[in-house]
């Protein structure tokens, strides 16, 4: 098994002058879903090198399991800070792909050219293709095979309306990730706010929020093991 996991470069918030990036848990739970199952894991983001770790996401609030592994595991730290370029990455290599959220990926990941052709070419041929929370965001301007959006006619979720007018950042990001994959024609759904609930639709694995990173990687990891 061989999981590409594509993180964000961008660190600012819009332009009230706080930082921002990918979240803490959103990665470190799939991270060791994925590793304690013996795949083999490439890290990648648009600029390489250290991605950006968004700061509320290591606030003593938001810590799990996950987190505190991750904090004390030097060998996989050493691996987030040397994240391979997304430019120098192949599609063919790697049989899953999935996308850590925070609010970076709004900004960098949903335009990148790049992200944008690696998700077509992944999910085009038939591989597995995993976002959570704000990573639902990076289908954008995602295309099927047939040129239409990519999420259109499949059942999907991401961070919710609700849920970010609830961390107040409604008029901040610049766009609504709930909206978009509606105006996309997504069969959108979501579950409670800030609970854990994914949507599955073939090889596409979508989750709504924070708590809802680890489901996905377990959903994602069954379909990897029965391929």
């Amino acid at each position: 098994m061989k999981v590409l996991i594509v993180l964000t470069s961008h660190d600012q918030l819009g332009n009230t002058g706080h930082k921002t990036g990918f979240w803490l848990e959103e990665f470190a739970a799939p991270y060791y879903v994925f590793k304690d199952a013996g795949a083999t894991i490439t890290l990648a983001s648009p600029k390489g090198g250290q991605p950006p770790l968004d700061p509320k996401s290591d606030e003593p609030d938001f810590q799990t399991a996950a987190t505190e592994r991750f904090k004390a595991d030097i060998v996989s730290q050493a691996l987030l800070e040397h994240t391979h370029k997304l430019s120098e990455i192949e599609a063919e290599n790697y049989d899953a792909v999935f996308y850590p959220g925070g609010h970076g990926p709004l900004w960098d990941l949903a335009e990148d050219q790049k992200s944008i052709t690696l998700i077509e070419e992944m999910y085009n041929t038939g591989k597995l293709v995993g976002a959570v929370c704000h990573a639902p965001g990076v289908f954008r301007h995602t295309k099927a095979a047939n040129g239409d959006p990519l999420v259109k006619g499949k059942r999907v979720t991401g961070f919710t309306n609700s849920e970010e007018a609830a961390v107040q950042l409604t008029d901040i990001v610049p766009f609504l990730v709930e909206d978009m994959l509606l105006a996309n024609g997504g069969q959108y759904s979501k579950g409670q706010d800030w609970m854990p609930f994914a949507q599955i639709d073939g090889h596409l694995i979508t989750g709504q929020n924070p708590a809802s990173s680890e489901l996905v990687a377990h959903e994602m990891l069954k379909m990897l093991q029965t391929k």
